[in-house]
């Protein structure tokens, strides 16, 4: 067996899921409006795989560390722009280090590593990287330790780098004075001759920034261009957006705040005439919900997560105890995890799926055709499939059965339900290639 092979099951784990939502705004566009495609000639309300995938990946991350779950007490990542000042914050807690010292000798190192800071002269983005980079939770703690270990040469260093940054800004601040350039001018340090970063400190920087053992990075990867030397991480998951099985109906809901205060004196008043100016809300406006059973999919490649796991460091055998733990994981946020958009105005994150498939296959295999043609939620009696949970229940079962009869790959289905309608319906199918379980951890083989 290939050391990148699981030890057990296919390549690729599949997993669909039908739930319905109501009255909820779990994602939203820059206007506030939900987010909608148009699939099989009809407009669908669609919750988008990056939503998707940060709620899963927060939802594991924050068991583990908690010690729940599969991957309690694993090494996990967290995506920030804040780096330096995290590094600062623990130069300051454990090195005793002076706070404005701290912050410019953390900025500096990470800059002169390979990362682009935002404008010195803003206070809100200038300890800020101008890209997110997802990194193991500790790469802080890592860098500051180096610094203070080095404290001597790096506060040298640091001093000639930020006064050499310094005089460039200034120079190039005297030759554009008068004139407006007509194109972006580069970083000042981009085109000064800034002293180069000790070379054992950069290489501090990218072993702590490295994905190392962070098992959300192997799974869900990360990309960062601004260091050609700090490796990248092709994703074992794969995410689709989540989108309606039915044409979508959207409402813009309209609302009317209370002014306590206002109220109150309202209801106090001695008469009318004191009363009128308490008159009316303290503030009105309008949200947009929408409702409907959504299909969303998603699909780990095994093979991928134990080798982006040994290119961490691990061994064949550690890998493969650690994939096996991920996987479950996994799967555990895949059902359970959900973005937390209007969560206390719409309950949203208390919804449970109506149906999760799951089965293993040689290659990922997506149903979305299974929903091309919108459900149509009439009843039975005029021509319709009836309420949309149990008609889409119906569609991806018999989709499913429909392809396993020509894709000799794909093992023998697992679903689960939290819906006893839908338990009902399962027991009157023939012919679906699955078999019902009670629990999370028996979609996985």
């Amino acid at each position: 067996m290939n050391s990148n092979s699981p030890a057990t099951g296919s390549q690729f784990l599949s997993l669909h899921l039908l739930e319905t939502l109501v009255a909820v705004l779990p994602v939203r566009d820059e206007n506030g409006a939900p987010k909608s495609i148009v699939y099989g000639g009809a407009e669908r309300h669609m919750i988008t795989s990056q939503a998707r995938r940060r709620a899963e990946r927060i939802h594991a991350r924050d068991r583990a560390n908690a010690g729940r779950g599969a991957l309690a007490g694993q090494t996990t990542g967290i995506r920030t722009r804040e780096w330096a000042l995290l590094t600062a914050r623990e130069l300051t807690s454990e090195h005793d280090w002076q706070q404005d010292e701290a912050i410019r000798t953390a900025r500096a190192v990470i800059e002169a590593t390979g990362l682009k800071f935002g404008d010195a002269d803003k206070k809100t983005v200038a300890n800020l990287t101008r890209v997110l980079l997802f990194a193991p939770a500790d790469a802080g703690t890592r860098i500051a330790a180096h610094i203070a270990e080095h404290a001597e040469s790096v506060r040298t260093w640091s001093e000639e780098y930020l006064a050499a940054q310094a005089a460039a800004t200034a120079k190039k601040k005297r030759g554009r004075k008068d004139t407006v350039p007509e194109e972006p001018e580069e970083d000042s340090a981009a085109e000064a001759k800034l002293p180069p970063v000790p070379a054992e400190t950069r290489a501090a920087v990218l072993t702590a920034l490295a994905p190392r053992d962070a098992i959300d990075i192997a799974l869900y990867g990360r990309f960062l261009a601004e260091i050609a030397d700090s490796p990248n991480v092709d994703g074992a998951v794969q995410s689709s957006h989540a989108f309606t099985v039915h044409e979508a109906e959207q409402v813009d809901d309209f609302y009317a705040a209370a002014d306590d205060a206002k109220l109150d004196r309202k209801r106090n008043a001695l008469d009318f005439l004191d009363a009128a100016d308490d008159a009316g809300a303290g503030m009105t406006g309008y949200q947009s919900l929408i409702s409907g059973t959504f299909y969303r999919h998603a699909v780990l490649d095994r093979r991928r997560l134990r080798r982006n796991l040994q290119a961490a460091g691990m061994s064949a055998r550690e890998a493969e105890e650690v994939a096996v733990a991920a996987e479950a994981e996994f799967v555990t946020a895949f059902v359970e995890a959900f973005p937390e958009a209007k969560r206390n105005s719409t309950a949203s994150t208390g919804s449970l799926p109506a149906l999760v498939l799951a089965f293993e296959g040689e290659r990922p295999y997506n149903y979305a055709t299974a929903f091309q043609t919108p459900i149509d939620e009439s009843p039975l009696d005029k021509n319709g499939e009836g309420p949309a949970g149990p008609a889409a229940v119906k569609r991806l079962l018999k989709h499913h059965a429909f392809v396993c009869q020509r894709r000799p790959d794909i093992s023998a289905g697992r679903v689960l339900t939290y819906d006893p309608q839908i338990n009902e319906l399962l027991n009157t199918l023939d012919d679906t290639s699955v078999a019902a379980v009670n629990g999370i951890e028996e979609l996985t083989a």
